[in-house]
């Protein structure tokens, strides 16, 4: 009999998180598992890439009826999930006042947790994929006989309150984080869940997205030099240092254009566009479905993060052959050498530019990072087999 197994996360949107959830649902073995998903918002771009084999949940009750304009929800007469909604938006504004602030996804969950219905499936496993609600909502609205934690992001560094959460992590059987590196923090924060907690690494298909790279792009190739950066429209991607880097390879003269591959809130980086005066050479595509025949499209591809779990799309441009310039961010030595698959820079814009302008400058260093990206190991799809064993314990 196949083991039934529950992802829950926040969508499949064009996020790390999401492309590495549907990294291994394309190389689970179906034969064996039977795969439902849960997604609390529904219509992210990646859902038309699911494999045909998982079972996709409809939206949950509470957050279709958050999506109502005020009026309708009025109008349902549905005081529980009215009242859930009113305490949640009133707490948001406070919260950001408090001494010890909870992060948005906890305050949501201890105002709104009660309006969200139980499943009322059991399931072999339960995969939270994502702290935050996805966490929240296995820990107490899910039955599986056992239940993991994802973890993608660095915990202190995206602002959880450990205290809120410590509770649900007693639920799980495992904490399973993206890197060793997040691994040992997250030690640090829960010293009393550590021996639940090991390190599986988002899963990179090779041949996947070699395949996807190779689909038409549509971005001009009459720039001398072509930069592009991938992910979401978050402060943790360091778009004001991207915005910066770019005015002053503006203002030494570089013929250059720098693509942006991602969605999210525009405002912060269309006003530094538009202080920076940049618009006629940084550009906002807004999401790909597919974004890898961006990255081979690209002469250099620059990462500007602050803090990363992982950073798949750095992992994905290495494995297109696409020499990088990367911020420090902590766990970026997980996956760069510095000088070999691309260049490791300090985090802020003049360091940035200098990367680029080596690169592009020095045709024996570019072309050494290429010859070495080239033999590099691609992918590592044997991650796969931790997470079976962990199925199987």
């Amino acid at each position: 009999m196949k083991k039934s197994i529950l992802f829950v996360i926040n969508s499949m949107g064009c996020g790390g998180a999401e492309k590495s959830l549907l990294s291994l649902l394309t190389l689970l073995d179906f034969e064996k598992y039977d795969v439902t998903l849960q997604m609390l918002r529904r219509g992210g771009m990646f859902e038309q890439l699911l494999p045909p084999e998982v079972h996709i949940r409809k939206e949950l009750d509470y957050t279709s009826f958050c999506s109502q304009s005020m009026a309708k929800q009025m109008l349902s007469f549905d005081f529980r999930r009215i009242a859930a909604r009113v305490r949640t938006s009133l707490f948001l504004r406070k919260n950001k006042r408090a001494k010890q602030p909870l992060h948005d996804a906890q305050a949501y969950w201890k105002y709104s947790g009660a309006a969200f219905d139980p499943l009322p499936e059991l399931y072999d496993v339960a995969v939270a994929w994502g702290q935050g609600t996805p966490t929240h909502f296995v820990a107490e609205k899910v039955k599986a006989k056992k239940k993991f934690a994802w973890v993608n992001a660095d915990y202190e560094k995206v602002g959880h309150n450990k205290e809120f959460d410590r509770a649900y992590y007693a639920a799980f059987e495992k904490i399973v984080c993206v890197s060793n590196k997040l691994c040992q923090t997250l030690r640090t924060v829960f010293p009393e869940y550590a021996t639940k907690m090991e390190t599986i690494y988002d899963i990179n298909n090779a041949a996947m997205i070699t395949s996807m790279a190779n689909q038409p792009c549509d971005l001009p190739r009459h720039y001398n030099l072509t930069l592009v950066t991938v992910g979401r429209l978050v402060p943790q991607k360091g778009y004001d240092i991207a915005a910066k880097a770019a005015w002053l390879l503006k203002n030494q003269g570089i013929e250059f254009h720098w693509y942006i591959v991602g969605d999210g809130d525009r405002s912060a980086i269309e006003k530094d566009i538009a202080r920076y005066e940049i618009g006629d050479c940084f550009t906002l595509l807004g999401a790909k479905a597919n974004p890898y025949p961006y990255m081979k499209a690209a002469d250099i591809y620059v990462q500007t993060s602050k803090f990363e779990g992982y950073c798949l799309t750095l992992a994905e441009a290495r494995m297109l052959n696409v020499p990088c310039v990367t911020t420090n961010f902590d766990v970026v030595y997980a996956q760069m050498i510095n000088g070999e698959n691309g260049l490791v820079v300090e985090m802020n814009a003049e360091a940035v530019v200098d990367g680029i302008t080596r690169l592009a400058m020095d045709s024996e260093l570019y072309q050494h990072i290429k010859r070495f990206q080239e033999q590099e190991k691609k992918g590592n799809v044997e991650e796969i087999e931790k997470f079976y064993a962990l199925l199987e314990k």
